[in-house]
């Protein structure tokens, strides 16, 4: 792979490079799609919207990966997208020739099931990281921490509703990460060689509390929030009668309770690879404002 500084606003790739996304139109997704063609690259992008949903024209879009794969050279891994297709999908890359897979995984990867809500929701964080190292190809694991934007879908009716968010565990702690800052890792990782055979832990800049979390959203909007510490039990119980299952709570509850009164991981790999400093939480805020206001 021949290439320059995919940083670079113009066409960085020697020769054409094909690279597949799969959720494309996702939070890591539609950015990453961004990145890579801004590069220069050849994308192909999986997803459930027929029309690409607003992705570059020049992008092609596919509704499943093994269509897409023959003439791939890397693979953008995402295991929720892929659902039960995650195996067969990095068994026809191989298959089809693909060069490298770029799997996003998660920091908690490696821990007990039982404290890994995101599993409840699709995520196959484990799996997917082990199916690419397992490849025989080529590849990275992208180990996030909780992602800036799982606040809004969290808190974003209640600050809508009012100046109180009412959960659990006021000191449980969390270092979340732009998705931004994802997207702009798994670039690199696609188009450049140094990242390859690694597990890379991600996290934002700076581990924040539940009660600072909503005190930074507070002073991007301009308002006095406040968190509400409530028992578990009744949050666990919220969290059944909107719809999510019991093993989500369970999950959710106690990934939190490990963190109370202990600063969440903070780690500067997105800072070195990126060459700029990861984005802050309030950052995050101030660029995605209306989502927890419209």
């Amino acid at each position: 792979m021949a290439i320059r500084n995919f940083l670079d606003a113009r066409p960085v790739l020697d020769d054409m490079f094909t690279i597949l996304v799969t959720g494309a139109t996702g939070n890591v997704g539609r950015p990453l799609v961004t990145h890579l063609t801004a590069a220069g690259a050849n994308v192909r992008a999986v997803t459930r919207n027929p029309d690409g949903a607003g992705l570059p024209p020049e992008v092609a879009i596919y509704r499943s990966a093994a269509d897409a794969l023959p003439g791939c050279d890397a693979v953008f891994l995402n295991s929720r997208a892929l659902g039960e297709e995650l195996a067969s999908t990095v068994e026809a890359a191989r298959a089809a020739g693909v060069r490298r897979l770029v799997a996003l995984s998660a920091i908690n990867a490696d821990d007990d099931f039982s404290r890994q809500p995101s599993r409840v929701r699709g995520d196959r964080n484990k799996e997917v990281d082990e199916l690419a190292a397992g490849s025989g190809l080529e590849w990275v694991s992208l180990r996030p921490s909780v992602f800036a934007s799982n606040f809004v879908g969290m808190w974003g009716a209640q600050l809508r509703a009012g100046d109180v968010v009412s959960g659990p565990y006021a000191t449980a702690s969390t270092a979340p990460i732009a998705d931004g800052d994802i997207s702009a890792v798994a670039a690199r990782a696609l188009l450049n060689d140094d990242l390859v055979g690694q597990r890379i832990p991600m996290t934002g800049p700076q581990a924040l509390t539940n009660a600072e979390l909503v005190e930074t959203i507070g002073a991007v909007l301009g308002r006095t929030l406040e968190y509400h510490e409530v028992p578990p039990s009744l949050v666990r119980q919220r969290f059944i009668d909107i719809g999510f299952p019991a093993a989500f709570a369970d999950a959710y509850m106690g990934l939190l309770l490990e963190t109370v009164g202990r600063p969440a991981l903070v780690t500067h790999d997105v800072e070195k690879i990126l060459e700029r400093p990861a984005t802050p939480f309030a950052a995050w805020v101030s660029d995605h404002r209306q989502l927890f206001t419209d």
